[in-house]
């Protein structure tokens, strides 16, 4: 390593064998350690490097900045249901009033009522909308949803997460990136 730089900071972009990042959000993302253990492994190619050294005592390299996969992997159609992921495929907004603060998630059947904690079922929802509805329908309350409950397709989830870019974006990792301006949230 050279002077008193932070390896912790130089992650390396994953992408899949074609190419593609693994995933956008969360973006794929390998600490410095894995992508110099997969490397040695033999099971990526180098991309890209960072200006950043590692050494052994017999080996000094740089330290990758994008790896991709050597073998392709084929990702899921369907991603597993997670609070997180079905504020991702509700792009972080309250289906109810499209307040994107102090989100929860609603049964839109409550469950009182037999409803099921599946995507059909379940959307982003603000407290006081949450807090409004409570256990009721959402003809009870006068209340309807901006969009319907459907279980996304990894693909889906994918492009919402273009909406939402990580904080930090390394400059060598902007080929394999494809967020523009015109996405913005």
């Amino acid at each position: 390593m050279t002077g008193h730089v932070s390896l912790d900071a130089h992650p390396a972009l994953v992408l899949n064998a074609d190419f593609r990042p693994l995933s956008y959000y969360p973006l794929s993302l390998w600490c410095w350690q894995d992508s110099i253990k997969a490397v040695f492994l033999d099971r990526v190619n180098i991309v890209s490097e960072y200006d950043v050294y590692v050494h052994s005592p017999s080996t000094k390299m740089r330290v990758p900045s994008v790896v991709s996969l050597k073998d392709y992997v084929r990702p899921s159609r369907y991603p597993a249901f997670t609070r997180f992921n079905v504020f991702l495929r509700d792009r972080f907004e309250c289906q109810y009033c499209g307040s994107g603060g102090d989100l929860t998630f609603d049964h839109v059947i409550p469950r009182s009522k037999g409803g099921k904690t599946t995507w059909e079922n379940v959307i982003t929802a603000c407290a006081p909308c949450n807090l409004r509805k409570a256990n009721k329908t959402l003809r009870q309350v006068g209340m309807s949803a901006r969009s319907r409950a459907v279980q996304p397709t990894v693909h889906e989830l994918h492009n919402n997460g273009r909406y939402f870019p990580p904080n930090y974006l390394h400059q060598s990792w902007m080929d394999y990136l494809y967020w523009d301006a015109e996405l913005e949230p």
